[in-house]
């Protein structure tokens, strides 16, 4: 079966054409990264107008790449929730459209199933049941993963995700967008005990996280050096500062593995690719016993072939949309999708 996908829920109009949910024909990004740059960050009206200049061109191209067309494709999926309203409304319609007009059944995927997805394409013999820690931007979550289509969201963040937190470090040490790919890149030299920063714990909820005190600790700290005149070291602000999220990350993960007897790990968006993070998961896995799945790094952001593989259980579990499908800022990876 193959699936023409489309991601659109931020800064990347993106589409794949992807096989069985496992097989990748095409994978087509374009990235606004550029674009949002000189605004330190993602500003959604401008996002929203260039995936509408980039999506036609982007599906063309997913297309060709694969070498087929349209009446080869069995499915159309698409990133309906979360996200940027503005931009998944593009991605939506664009779908809908396409859908309209070739008879395909229109499937619509949630976000985060998406990025865990993305492991089912980096390693073929992934199968559920296990345990994911999803850490992008916007989520930090993590949930039993019972099947392709079943979700037990088991912790999650009360406030910031850990990558909004490390945008923001980065951001107030001065460094360019994207923050926290750049945050880890000066890290790499960095003394990772030099500062101390707090340990966020939720009462009564030891699996949730929390970051919020955290980004503001690092932003009081930076603003209090320049008050005083005092010179502070990026690198190691950032080394330290990524320590701690990562101990937060992986303290949670080790409970929540012991409480529902988990052997199977898996790590999944755009914060997984932070090398710190990869690194101390993986000597966490061997000093337990787990088995650690992790997602190429070429499909820890946002992509659409991520999309397809979800698309295809999705598709096989029976959701289909009609054309009143419509995007969603927020939506609980745990719910199916209702129209």
């Amino acid at each position: 079966m193959k699936i023409l996908s489309i991601e659109s829920s931020c800064d990347e109009t993106a589409a794949a054409v992807v096989k069985d949910g496992r097989e990748v024909l095409s994978n087509v990004v374009s990235t606004q990264i550029e674009k949002h740059k000189i605004f330190g960050g993602v500003v959604p009206e401008i996002a929203s107008r260039l995936h509408t200049e980039n999506i036609s061109w982007v599906v063309e191209k997913a297309l060709t790449d694969a070498g087929v067309t349209l009446d080869d494709i069995d499915a159309i999926a698409v990133t309906y929730a979360p996200g940027l309203i503005g931009a998944l409304l593009v991605g939506v319609n664009y779908a809908k459209g396409l859908s309209l007009a070739s008879g395909k059944p229109l499937v619509p995927v949630h976000h985060l199933r998406s990025h865990i997805a993305a492991n089912y394409i980096t390693h073929k013999d992934l199968k559920p049941p296990f345990m994911c820690l999803t850490v992008s931007g916007g989520n930090t979550l993590l949930c039993k993963v019972n099947n392709y289509t079943d979700f037990e969201v088991v912790g999650r963040t009360r406030d910031d995700a850990a990558g909004e937190a490390m945008d923001k470090a980065a951001r107030t040490l001065g460094l360019p967008y994207p923050g926290g790919v750049n945050l880890d890149k000066i890290s790499k030299n960095g003394d990772n005990k030099k500062y101390k920063f707090p340990k966020p714990r939720v009462d009564g909820s030891p699996l949730d996280f929390s970051f919020s005190g955290l980004k503001t600790s690092v932003i009081n700290l930076v603003h209090n050096a320049e008050q005083k005149g005092e010179e502070i070291n990026p690198a190691d602000v950032g080394a330290s500062f990524i320590n701690a999220v990562v101990d937060s990350l992986c303290e949670n993960t080790e409970k929540a593995m012991a409480m529902y007897s988990e052997k199977t790990l898996v790590l999944a968006g755009g914060v997984s690719a932070n090398s710190v993070l990869r690194s101390r998961m993986e000597a966490l896995a061997k000093e337990k016993g787990w088995t650690l799945y992790l997602p190429d790094l070429s499909l820890c952001g946002d992509n659409a072939a991520m999309v397809g593989a979800q698309g295809f259980f999705e598709y096989k579990k029976g959701q289909i949309a009609t054309m009143a499908l419509n995007g969603k800022a927020t939506a609980d990876i745990s719910l199916a999708y209702e129209e």
